[in-house]
């Protein structure tokens, strides 16, 4: 077994059963169901977030192959990267991923958005930790 860093025994933690070790790590539905447990427990209200990178639907645009007017227009109605939202609601069904209900701040609307694809605006918060764990998790794990 290596040994664990910080931040993978943070995330051990979360999702053991008493033995911290590299075993833990491991996404299945059980981890997935004990993450979603401990972030609807532990995320500080309000939770401001953004993207930590585009959204799969921003990718042309980002990357200069889509029209730039095209792309201003269809962020009016889909939450993008660069946006600031609040975070609302966990969904409730848990089953390859954990979903969350956000507000965009600057227009009120809401979206469903993967919580590994978001991070907390305030660097030294709590919730930035938590979240930024989460995401790590799931996308290597």
């Amino acid at each position: 077994m290596s040994k664990l860093d910080e931040q993978e025994k943070r995330i051990a933690q979360i999702l053991s059963d008493g033995v911290i070790n590299e075993d833990n790590l491991w996404k299945t539905s059980k981890t997935l169901n004990k993450y979603f447990k401990y972030l609807k427990n532990n995320l500080d209200s309000p939770c401001i977030m953004t993207g930590i990178e585009y959204f799969p639907w921003e990718e042309s645009y980002v990357f200069g192959y889509g029209s730039k007017k095209e792309y201003e227009k269809l962020k009016k109605d889909n939450p993008s990267y660069k946006d600031i939202f609040e975070l609302v609601a966990f969904e409730n069904d848990v089953d390859e991923q954990i979903l969350v209900k956000v507000k965009r701040q600057s227009d009120k609307k809401k979206f469903i958005i993967e919580l590994d694809c978001l991070k907390a605006i305030e660097v030294t918060s709590k919730n930035y930790q938590a979240l930024d764990d989460y995401s790590v998790w799931y996308v290597n794990y």
